[in-house]
C-alpha cells in the first residue's frame, strides 16, 4: 500500500509536469556552460551588485534574480543562468496546469506543456540570463490566473493576477500590453461583470502596490528609464528589426511545429460563449499583438503569447478525443507528437549553446540570433587591459582608471579583473553613468570602446596600447567596431564637469 501511494505520488499528473519540468532544466544546465558570458548578462550581473529598485536599462528584478544567483552560486555560467532554465520549467508547468484547471486530461496537458517551450525564444531564454525568460514566465502566471478566475468564477483570483502583473512590471515594461489586453477583456466580454467587485480593484491595488517602488524610483530620476526605452526603441526601429514580425510569430515566437494547436486555441477561446467564457484570453492576445505592430516591436516580444493558446488548443483537441482508447487517440494524432518532437529538436539545434565555435552549425545559429559571437573574448580582453596596466609606472597605479565604453567591456573587466587586482571600471553608459567615476578620480586612464579621435579630445595624451581580439577570430562588436584599448592621461576639464555630460544609452 505504501508503495503504491508513492508511485501514485510520483506518476501523478502533476508529478508528470514536474518531471518534464526537471528534465527541461537539467539539459539548460548541461549545457549553457558554453562560450561565456553575453554582454548583456555582464550588465546584469553587474546591475545586481548595486541593488537598488530601479535601472536605468531595466526594471529590478532581473538584476535581483542576478544577485541572488551569484550570491548561491558564485559568478559561474551555469550558475548565473539556472535560474532561466527554471523559470522556462515553471513555464511547462503552468501551461500543462491551465490544461488542466480547464478540465482537461493528462494527455492534453502533456501536449500542452511540451508545445509550449519548443519555441525558438523558450529554449533560447531558457540557457541565457536575460529578463526575457522572467518577462515570459510573468504572461504565464496572469494567464494561469485569468483561467482559474473564468473557470472557478471566484473573484479572489484577481489578487494573484495583481501579484503577477506587478512582478511582471517589475520586469519587463511590455507587460503594460497585456495588461492592455486583458482591461479590453474585462470590458469586452461577460467579464464586465467584475468590475462590481471589490477584488478586482483589490488586485489592481497588489499591481501597484507591487511596482510602486520602481514607479517611485523612475519618478525621482525624471522616468529616465522611459527616455533609455525611447532611445532603444527607435535604435531597432532603424534597424528595421519589425519587419519580421510575422515571420517571427511563425518561427521564434512559436515553434512551427505549435501551429496547429495556437490557432486551434484561438478559435476555442473565441467560440466559447458559454460559461466559462474564455474570450478575454483572446482579448489578451489580440491587443498586444496590435499594440507590438503599432509600435514597431521586435516578433519575440509576443512570445510569452503563444503558450496560453496553445494551452487552449490542447484542451479543444483533448476534449475531441477524450473517449477515444490511448491506442486511437496515438493513431490519431501520431504526427502531432512526431510534429513537436522534430520541431523542438530543430529549434533545439540552433538554441542551445553545444557546437564547435567557428563550426558551420555555429555560424548558422549564430546568424539567425546573433548572441554566440557577443559570448567571446571577454576575458582575453581583460586580460590584454591587465598587460597594459603592467606597463604603466608604479607611481601611476594608485590613479589609475578604466573607462569603458559599454556595459559588456564595463561589466566583463568587474567580472574578470579582480584575478588581476583591476580596478573597477567606469563607464557613462546607462546605469554605470549613475554610480560615478570613483574617489578620488583617476589620473591615467585605460579606454575601451571609444575612438581613438574621441579619446583624444577628451585627454591631453592618448596612445593605442593593445588591441582587443580573440583567438577565435570571431568579428564581434568588440574585435570590429572598437579594437583599439588606448592608454590616456589627465582629463581635458575637471571629472566632475565632464561626468554631467557624457551620460549615454546603450
Amino acid at each position: 500500500m505504501h508503495t503504491r501511494a508513492w508511485n501514485g505520488y510520483l506518476l501523478n499528473d502533476t508529478a508528470i509536469l514536474v518531471w518534464m519540468a526537471v528534465a527541461l532544466i537539467l539539459i539548460h544546465c548541461l549545457t549553457n556552460n558554453q562560450y561565456g558570458f553575453h554582454r548583456d548578462e555582464l550588465n546584469f550581473i553587474e546591475d545586481g551588485r548595486h541593488l537598488a529598485w530601479g535601472y536605468i536599462d531595466c526594471p529590478p528584478f532581473t538584476p535581483f534574480v542576478a544577485h541572488i544567483a551569484e550570491t548561491l552560486f558564485g559568478t559561474s555560467l551555469v550558475g548565473i543562468r539556472f535560474f532561466p532554465a527554471v523559470s522556462q520549467g515553471l513555464v511547462l508547468v503552468l501551461t500543462g496546469l491551465m490544461v488542466r484547471r480547464m478540465g482537461g486530461n493528462r494527455w492534453a496537458q502533456v501536449i500542452a506543456a511540451g508545445g509550449a517551450v519548443i519555441s525558438g525564444v523558450s529554449l533560447n531564454q531558457g540557457s541565457i540570463f536575460m529578463y526575457v525568460a522572467f518577462d515570459f514566465l510573468w504572461w504565464v502566471v496572469v494567464a494561469y490566473g485569468v483561467i482559474s478566475l473564468l473557470k472557478t468564477n471566484d473573484a479572489r483570483w484577481w489578487l494573484a493576477i495583481g501579484a503577477a502583473i506587478g512582478l511582471g512590471m517589475l520586469t519587463k515594461l511590455t507587460m503594460t500590453l497585456l495588461v492592455a489586453g486583458l482591461v479590453a477583456g474585462v470590458l469586452f466580454t461577460p467579464a464586465r461583470h467584475y468590475l462590481k467587485s471589490p477584488w478586482l480593484w483589490a488586485g489592481a491595488a497588489v499591481a501597484l502596490l507591487v511596482f510602486l517602488p520602481n514607479l517611485l524610483w523612475m519618478v525621482q530620476h525624471d522616468f529616465i528609464s522611459l527616455q533609455k526605452l525611447s532611445a532603444a526603441h527607435a535604435r531597432d526601429v532603424n534597424g528595421g528589426f519589425y519587419k519580421w514580425f510575422f515571420i517571427d510569430q511563425l518561427y521564434n515566437a512559436a515553434n512551427p511545429s505549435s501551429i496547429y494547436l495556437w490557432v486551434l486555441g484561438l478559435y476555442f477561446f473565441w467560440r466559447s460563449a458559454e460559461k466559462p467564457n474564455y474570450r478575454p484570453l483572446v482579448w489578451m492576445y489580440a491587443v498586444p499583438l496590435m499594440g507590438f505592430l503599432v509600435l514597431q516591436g521586435r516578433g519575440y516580444y509576443l512570445a510569452p503569447a503563444y503558450p496560453i493558446l496553445i494551452a487552449g488548443g490542447a484542451y479543444y483537441i483533448g476534449e475531441q478525443v477524450r473517449n477515444l482508447a490511448p491506442a486511437q487517440r496515438s493513431n490519431q494524432y501520431s504526427w502531432l507528437y512526431y510534429s513537436l518532437v522534430i520541431g523542438g529538436l530543430c529549434a533545439a539545434s540552433f538554441t542551445f549553446p553545444v557546437m564547435p565555435i567557428n563550426s558551420f552549425w555555429w555560424k548558422w545559429a549564430d546568424a539567425i540570433h546573433q548572441l554566440y559571437r557577443e559570448e567571446i573574448g571577454w576575458p582575453e580582453m581583460v586580460k590584454t587591459v591587465a598587460e597594459i596596466r603592467d606597463t604603466v609606472p608604479l607611481v601611476e597605479r594608485s590613479r589609475l582608471g578604466i573607462l569603458a565604453g559599454n556595459y559588456g567591456e564595463a561589466g566583463a573587466i568587474n567580472v574578470y579583473g579582480p584575478a588581476y587586482n583591476l580596478p573597477r571600471a567606469i563607464s557613462g553608459i546607462d546605469s554605470f553613468w549613475l554610480w560615478g567615476y570613483g574617489d578620488p578620480p583617476p589620473e591615467t586612464v585605460i579606454v575601451l570602446g571609444l575612438k581613438p579621435s574621441y579619446a583624444d579630445s577628451l585627454f591631453e595624451t592618448c596612445s593605442i596600447a593593445g588591441t582587443n581580439a580573440n583567438p577565435y577570430g570571431i568579428q564581434n562588436e568588440e574585435s570590429q567596431a572598437h579594437p583599439d584599448i588606448l592608454l590616456c592621461r589627465h582629463l581635458r576639464q575637471p571629472w566632475d564637469q565632464f561626468w554631467k555630460n557624457f551620460h549615454y544609452f546603450g
